[in-house]
């Protein structure tokens, strides 16, 4: 196999492999009843202030639209609140409950496993050109894409 093929075959494995991974590590008793999906907005919700609908659209690159219906899902099973701003009627900001917070820790908790687990097979000069191999992945996504984070 040439290195391209290599390269080809091992990103492909990666996504792959940690989309389906991930989600199944995701999905236990406490949390059967969310998404991966649902995951990754509470994720872009996060744990400190809470944010406007806009914003987190903005942060999972999707329309607020599309972010309304997973919110739904999410206020309904208790993850997520919305609230209208007082200030600016057309200004809603979300913020996790409780629930939330544990589904967010144990979809952080996923990460830094995953994270610990590289690092621990790594000499810190591999972590260091892994990182930058990493950023120049997500570069060309970004100029491919035209994600264009500020």
């Amino acid at each position: 196999m040439t290195t391209d093929e290599v390269l080809n075959t091992l990103l492909v494995r990666l996504f792959k492999d940690i989309m389906e991974i991930e989600g199944r590590s995701l999905i236990t008793d406490e949390f059967k009843d969310i998404t991966y999906n649902d995951f990754h907005v509470i994720e872009a919700i996060g744990t400190a202030e809470p944010k406007s609908m806009s914003a987190v659209a903005k942060l999972m690159n999707v329309t607020t639209g599309t972010l309304t219906k997973a919110m739904d899902g999410l206020t309904d099973k208790g993850y997520v609140v919305r609230e209208r701003s007082k200030q600016d009627k057309r200004v809603v900001w979300v913020y996790l409950t409780e629930k939330g917070k544990r589904a967010y820790k144990h979809h952080e908790e996923f990460h830094w496993r995953m994270i610990d687990h590289v690092k621990g097979a790594l000499s810190e000069q591999e972590t260091t050109v892994l990182i930058y191999s990493l950023a120049k992945l997500v570069d060309f996504f970004q100029q491919v894409y035209g994600e264009n984070e500020e």
